[in-house]
């Protein structure tokens, strides 16, 4: 693959001689608050319905209060094992065994799923976000999507929004594998698409993304909030940007 002759300047930052960028999914490619907000509703009122009581405690460890979710929540940062995980401990502290309460979290989270499949689009591209995906795929830059979504799940919204033609790796948590903040998953993501990771760029909507892609060596990590890039969340990127366009690409004459 030929180098991209092209920077990238963000704010007051220039990234130069970047070869990929990695792309979180929920909340920075997918507007996707509103559907997570619901899941975690969803798997609480089965969970309750099943061990009354249970509900309130779950809404809160999951980071929903009333129509919010918290961008640093577990709904919102955790992967799909770690809700389930957590679900199952609160279950456990009802008198439940152990086993009995992974079942019991892992057949409310089924359902859950189930629900969704069933109804139209939950996660719609934020506004912009193709144009700049294949912006960057055209100038050069192998594009992945490192989330901690399942690999199913990511495969699933890089098919439904079409985005196979630009995006070159889909990277999700499997059971066994690496999940956020650990910077092997960042460092994995990288082996995978033949680049190290000092030319890589990471964009991502939480603490997480940015603290694994700093710990992995990666170019820059970049913070995006796509209602105010001035949140503290994203105090520890290098910059943090309020839509995808911000990211500019320039020519490199060196």
């Amino acid at each position: 693959m030929i180098q991209p002759l092209v920077k990238i300047d963000c704010q007051q930052h220039q990234f130069d001689g970047i070869e990929a960028i990695i792309f979180d999914k929920d909340g920075t490619l997918a507007d996707s608050e509103k559907f997570l907000r619901e899941l975690g509703q969803k798997r609480a009122r089965l969970l309750d319905a099943k061990i009354p009581g249970l509900g309130g405690p779950l809404l809160m460890a999951f980071g929903i209060e009333q129509d919010t979710l918290n961008p640093v929540g577990l709904m919102a940062v955790g992967s799909r094992y770690e809700n389930e995980i957590a679900a199952a401990a609160y279950v456990a502290e009802t008198g439940w065994g152990w086993l009995e309460a992974i079942a019991i979290a892992q057949a409310a989270f089924s359902e859950a799923d189930e629900h969704f499949t069933a109804h139209a689009d939950t996660s719609p591209l934020f506004t912009g976000c193709l144009e700049q995906l294949q912006t960057f795929a055209e100038a050069g830059f192998k594009l992945a999507i490192l989330s901690a979504d399942t690999q199913a799940g990511v495969e699933d919204f890089i098919q439904r929004h079409n985005l196979s033609p630009y995006i070159q790796l889909a990277q999700g948590v499997t059971s066994a594998g690496f999940t956020k903040p650990d910077p092997q998953f960042f460092l994995q993501t990288c082996q995978q698409l033949g680049v190290p990771p000092s030319k890589a760029l990471m964009v991502g909507d939480a603490p997480g993304d940015i603290q694994m892609a700093k710990q992995a060596g990666a170019a820059g990590a970049i913070g995006i909030c796509w209602k105010s890039s001035k949140t503290i969340h994203l105090e520890e990127a290098d910059c943090a940007i309020a839509q995808l366009d911000e990211l500019n690409l320039s020519e490199n004459f060196d």
